[in-house]
C-alpha cells in the first residue's frame, strides 16, 4: 500500500464571535498553546501533537458548519474520558452525547461557546 504524499490534515479553521473567550474554553479543555495571536484570527496547538486549530473572528459566520457536522480529538487512554468531561463542563461546554462506540472506545460530544459540536473519543487502533 503507498503512503500518502502529505502528513495529513494540517489544520482546520473556524470561525468564532471572540477570541479571547475561545482560547480560554481551548486552553482549559485541551491545553492548546498559542502559536499566533493576531485581531482577527488566533493560531493554536494541542501539546504533544503536530494539529492545529485557527480561529477567525467573524461576525456572522461563527457557529455555521456549511455542512460540516463536527470535529474531533483522540485520546490517548480510555480512562481519560471522564476527566475530559469534567474539563469540558468546568469550562462552560455543554455535554451533548457520553457512551462507548464499542467496549473499550469511550467518546462525548459537546457544544463549544459558539455552537460547534467537538468529539473526543479512544480508539483502539492497530500499529
Amino acid at each position: 500500500m503507498r503512503k500518502a504524499k502529505t502528513y495529513g490534515l494540517s489544520h482546520i479553521a473556524i470561525a468564532v464571535r471572540d477570541l479571547g473567550r475561545t482560547l480560554a474554553f481551548y486552553k482549559k479543555v485541551f491545553d492548546v498553546e498559542v502559536m499566533y495571536h493576531k485581531d482577527k484570527f488566533l493560531q493554536v496547538t494541542t501539546p504533544g501533537a503536530h494539529d492545529i486549530i485557527v480561529f477567525e473572528k467573524r461576525k456572522a459566520d461563527y457557529g455555521n458548519t456549511g455542512g460540516i457536522v463536527h470535529f474531533g480529538f483522540r485520546l490517548r487512554k480510555a480512562n481519560d474520558i471522564d476527566v475530559m468531561a469534567e474539563r469540558v463542563k468546568s469550562a462552560g461546554g455543554k455535554i451533548i452525547d457520553k457512551g462507548e462506540f464499542v467496549p473499550g472506545e469511550p467518546y462525548i460530544f459537546f457544544e463549544d461557546p459558539d455552537g460547534y459540536e467537538v468529539e473526543v473519543a479512544y480508539e483502539l487502533i492497530a500499529e
